[in-house]
């Protein structure tokens, strides 16, 4: 695996999906960009990017010698393990955290 994990991001060598940590005001959040708009532990954001980056290798598929890992970790986020392949296979989009305004309430326009 071609993982690079700090302190506010995690990068891989084989995908461009990336995870880094949350807005400022939530210091053990962080966001995963195949996973847009959730917000994860840290050690569930490693799990989606060491999903991503075993997806991002090769051809996995039901009956592959890794589908049961490719499986388990999906079920730690909640999802199948097609589902999450589909979702990985999908480029990275900016997951830059939303503007707030003064209110607290995320700007929509910022967002665009």
């Amino acid at each position: 695996m071609g993982l690079t994990i700090n302190d506010t991001t995690m990068t891989s060598t084989h995908t461009g999906h990336t995870a880094r940590q949350a807005a400022p005001g939530r210091p053990h959040g962080w966001e995963v960009s195949w996973l847009p708009g959730q917000i994860l532990d840290r050690n569930t954001a490693i799990t989606a990017m060491v999903l991503a980056d075993t997806v991002a290798q090769g051809d996995l598929h039901e009956g592959h010698r890794l589908w049961p890992h490719i499986q388990g970790w999906a079920e730690e986020l909640g999802l199948t393990g097609t589902d999450a392949i589909a979702r990985i296979s999908q480029p990275p989009r900016d997951h830059a955290p939303q503007e707030e305004r003064a209110s607290g309430q995320p700007d929509l326009e910022a967002a665009d």
